[in-house]
């Protein structure tokens, strides 16, 4: 098991209730190499489950573990960090350096590693996001477009060689384009053994790439399952605010029409593939 949590509940306050807990009882476990989606409304607590997982945050009560030790105990939060990269909303506003390069190659450097290592996990981090070093490691990091931008953010966190991501609505304002780029990235990585968790509101990027979502709602997991059976309860997500993938959504009228259609077949093909199906038998 790469993290887990057990009872985890936090307050930003140490004179609050328990009712007031922004997380109440966290029961979770992630395993090496899972894509996962955290999804829940506003104020669910998402946010601050995140800054759990690589010890940014501590919890009130429970336990964290990473690689079976318990964080703070047998394992500093420090050391848990180096291994669980958190890439924050709009990463793009920590960039300050002259060059690409020099910017990725901050948090290596930092670690006090040799530079000729440093280079290495500079030119093997773009490449991971898809970026050619010879063109864009002298470039000034403020002239890319915004989803480059995030690109070369993301490639800072990777040069800490990371074995997990988590980050927190990584294509928020972005175009259509620059939202592809960041999410095709994210599937290379996680196809390489990366562990990936991704909290996002945009349910179709989350239906095509997580093989798991975990629904978070007043500070407790509501579902934890494989992603086709948490959207296939429309009904519980709407209620608390969320919606499902739009590609739901059409076979759910579809169905509603008569159709005779599999709804929790909603990936693009796998729905298209369904519609013609059930059209054929009709």
């Amino acid at each position: 098991m790469l993290i887990e949590l057990r009872d985890l509940s936090f307050t930003y306050f140490a004179n609050n209730s328990p009712d007031q807990a922004v997380l109440k009882g966290i029961n979770l476990s992630i395993r090496k190499g899972e894509f996962i989606g955290l999804i829940g409304p506003t104020g669910s607590g998402k946010s601050t489950l995140a800054q759990h997982l690589n010890g940014l945050l501590f919890p009130t009560s429970g336990k964290i573990f990473f690689k079976g030790k318990e964080v703070g105990k047998d394992i500093h939060p420090n050391e848990v960090r180096k291994e669980v990269g958190l890439v924050f909303q709009f990463p793009e506003s920590q960039l300050f350096e002259e060059s690409v390069a020099r910017d990725v190659a901050f948090g290596p450097r930092n670690l006090g590693l040799p530079e000729k290592e440093v280079r290495r996990r500079v030119k093997e981090s773009l490449g991971l996001v898809g970026f050619d070093y010879a063109k864009f490691a002298d470039r000034s990091p403020f002239k890319l477009s915004g989803g480059e931008m995030r690109l070369v953010a993301l490639a800072g966190v990777l040069a800490m060689g990371p074995s997990m991501l988590v980050l927190d609505e990584p294509t928020s304002g972005l175009d259509a384009r620059g939202k592809a780029r960041i999410m095709d990235c994210l599937a290379k990585l996680n196809q390489s053994g990366l562990t990936i968790l991704v909290i996002s509101h945009d349910v179709d990027e989350l239906a095509q790439l997580a093989k798991r979502i975990i629904v978070l709602d007043a500070g407790k997991i509501l579902l934890d399952d494989k992603t086709e059976k948490v959207f296939a309860g429309v009904d519980l997500l709407r209620n608390i605010g969320l919606d499902v993938p739009k590609t739901m959504e059409i076979l759910i009228r579809l169905k509603a029409c008569g159709l005779d259609v599999a709804i929790e077949n909603f990936g693009l093909k796998e729905a298209a593939n369904s519609i013609i199906a059930a059209m054929r038998r009709a």
